[in-house]
């Protein structure tokens, strides 16, 4: 990568949560971050407002094709190191045989079918060398499923693995390094408050990560720690 100072990276989903703290993160060490959110004002703004241009907001629905076309439109030109993908939604704790059909549907457009959207639309703008990140979960994992619960977030999770994997299949020769990460189970609205990890412990060795793999060639599906996650 090149001087701390000039690493940028794009951050898609970052109004609150995981996505929240990474900008703040990655923009504390030096990098130039540009985070998206579906609606203005609230704390990435004003986190934007503080770091004096170092952190930059931009508008997506990450779902609308358009909106991403128009993203890719007015960054033209702009050179990441990373663009990093943190973006999930839940609709509880159901059995697969009580999720209604537009449920799974939506579930599966926000988590699975919209993440790699985003990547085949925007990787043009990751430097040859940079990194292509997703925030996966353990609970993508089919071989850790072994606990009852939250089964349409898991498929969702272990389908946003697969499509990763094809990804990575068709893009082999990029040059690009391709990350799956699992932050852990965190105090977010997803995660719910009992959660044992807060974002502002997980992300900062979430970011540890994302700088030691710079460069690494291929796939691979990492904790916070750094260990792999199977598949």
């Amino acid at each position: 990568m090149s001087a701390t100072s000039n690493r940028q990276a794009l951050i898609i989903g970052a109004s609150r949560g995981l996505g929240l703290v990474l900008a703040d993160e990655l923009a504390r060490r030096g990098w130039r971050v540009i985070a998206t959110t579906r609606r203005s004002g609230g704390e990435l703004q004003a986190n934007a407002d503080a770091w004096n241009g170092r952190l930059k907001v931009e508008s997506l629905e990450m779902t609308s094709s358009e909106q991403l076309a128009a993203l890719r439109e007015r960054l033209e030109g702009c050179r990441l190191d990373l663009l990093f993908v943190n973006a999930a939604i839940d609709r509880g704790d159901l059995p697969i045989d009580e999720v209604s059909a537009d449920m799974f549907t939506e579930v599966m457009i926000t988590n699975a079918l919209s993440p790699l959207r985003t990547l085949e639309a925007l990787r043009g703008l990751v430097a040859p060398g940079g990194t292509v990140a997703v925030m996966s979960s353990e609970q993508g994992s089919i071989s850790r499923n072994t606990e009852d619960g939250y089964e349409l977030y898991k498929a969702s999770k272990a389908a946003l693995n697969q499509l990763m994997r094809s990804y990575a299949t068709r893009h082999a020769d990029d040059g690009q390094t391709k990350l799956l990460i699992d932050p852990g189970h965190n105090q977010t609205r997803l995660g719910g408050p009992g959660a044992p990890l807060t974002p502002q412990e997980s992300i900062p060795a979430v970011v540890d990560v994302l700088e030691a793999q710079a460069g690494a060639p291929g796939l691979q599906f990492l904790d916070r720690h750094g260990e792999i996650v199977p598949w």
